[in-house]
């Protein structure tokens, strides 16, 4: 273990930032729901290290997450998530160029627990404080993995699928016109009620079965009889106008 404060920019220790030298690591935190993780990165393409932990058996008493328990278990979480992943990465705390954390969407107070964790270890650093969309970097996730198996470029636009907690999202996903590195998104379709997620868990609680519902639904699918609830499309029909009848809201003067 080497990010302890004795051997941390604190002792007086040159810091790459002091002679000018990067080394394009960040840390990053994440702590948005029901697991805390956190990661080491070198130039954005490379996990040196990635820790998580899971509250999973904690939550499946409750059939779902609760956000009070799981903001506990984050502050419990928190510290030795990240000593384990400096450790793994083997780098201290002043080889950091910057330190990155989810800033939502999520559940606040589980957020609340990672954003200030990671605001206190940037100002005992001086460090940069990077915040970072929770959707946004799930796409990035699955594009870092692709250009790690592929030597080929990416050709964009791309269209990315998000399903993640209470999200299930399509994403239209560029650069900026002018740009290699700004990024920009375009939701082109999102569900209307619940997320997939969301639903399976909703289904498997109403049927008696565990927590979280999607691995449970999908192994019992298969036996499953497809034909015994008759589902129907049904067509929106539209009333004719009646006269004197609207519902437009009338303007305000």
């Amino acid at each position: 273990m080497r990010e302890s404060p004795q051997s941390g920019a604190t002792t007086g220790e040159t810091t790459g930032h002091e002679t000018g030298h990067t080394t394009g690591l960040i840390l990053g935190i994440e702590s948005s729901c029901d697991e805390t993780a956190a990661a080491v990165v070198r130039a954005g393409s490379e996990a040196l290290s990635n820790v998580v932990a899971s509250q999973m058996s904690l939550h499946a008493n409750y059939g779902g997450v609760v956000p009070e328990l799981a903001s506990r278990e984050h502050l419990r979480n928190i510290v030795p998530v990240v000593r384990e992943a400096m450790s793994r990465a083997n780098v201290t705390f002043a080889d950091l160029d910057a330190v990155a954390v989810t800033a939502g969407p999520g559940l606040a107070g589980a957020l609340l627990v990672g954003i200030t964790y990671a605001k206190a270890l940037t100002f005992g650093l001086d460090k940069p404080l990077i915040s970072v969309n929770h959707l946004e970097g799930h796409i990035h996730a699955v594009l870092m993995e692709t250009r790690q198996r592929s030597d080929v470029p990416m050709e964009l636009p791309l269209l990315a699928l998000v399903v993640s907690g209470g999200h299930t999202h399509l994403y239209l996903a560029s650069h900026q016109q002018g740009s290699e590195t700004d990024w920009t998104y375009r939701n082109v379709g999102r569900t209307v009620d619940d997320a997939a997620g969301e639903a399976y868990d909703k289904v498997a609680k109403l049927l008696g079965l565990g927590y979280p519902g999607g691995p449970w639904i999908d192994a019992l699918a298969p036996h499953g009889n497809p034909r015994a609830v008759p589902f129907t499309f049904a067509e929106i029909k539209h009333r004719a106008p009646r006269e004197g009848v609207t519902n437009k809201k009338p303007r305000k003067h």
